[in-house]
């Protein structure tokens, strides 16, 4: 069974506890993560992928239409679902390789933005996961993505 994942968008904080800002492309390192962004330090939450489908189905059972960045994810995937069995899989973005470290577990953060948004993104990991760059490699808006 093969499904065409791509790169719907990317998204970063200058600052902590700063509003995401998305960019059409960036450089991701194993040093600095995402290009820009404030917790791009190394370890196993450098980077973190959310799927579109997921989120869409958050955002249904709330009854609205929510800007992904709302969740504060680095990547929005299309055609990836996010569970326990990418954990320990490696992602392929161009030149880019992530390593998948685990569930990015939903916060009250969630909440303060959009009541009920924390408990719509626990359960089937739809809050997304977090990940550890492996490969250094630019990627944009648009690239097949691959588990490898």
């Amino acid at each position: 069974m093969t499904h065409s994942i791509t790169l719907q968008g990317i998204a970063f904080r200058p600052k902590v506890k700063a509003p995401m800002q998305l960019k059409p492309e960036t450089m991701v390192t194993r040093v600095a993560g995402i290009d820009g962004d404030a917790r791009g330090k190394p370890g196993k939450r450098q980077v973190t992928l959310l799927s579109e489908e997921q989120w869409l189905l958050a955002c249904e059972i709330l009854n609205t239409h929510l800007p992904w960045t709302i969740r504060r994810a680095n990547l929005l995937l299309k055609g990836l679902q996010c569970d326990a069995s990418l954990v320990g899989k490696q992602i392929k973005i161009g030149g880019l390789i992530l390593l998948v470290t685990g569930e990015t577990d939903p916060c009250p953060k969630m909440d303060a933005q959009v009541m009920g948004l924390m408990q719509a993104l626990t359960p089937d990991w739809r809050g997304g996961v977090c990940c550890k760059v492996i490969a250094d490699g630019r990627i944009k808006i648009g690239d097949s993505v691959s588990i490898i």
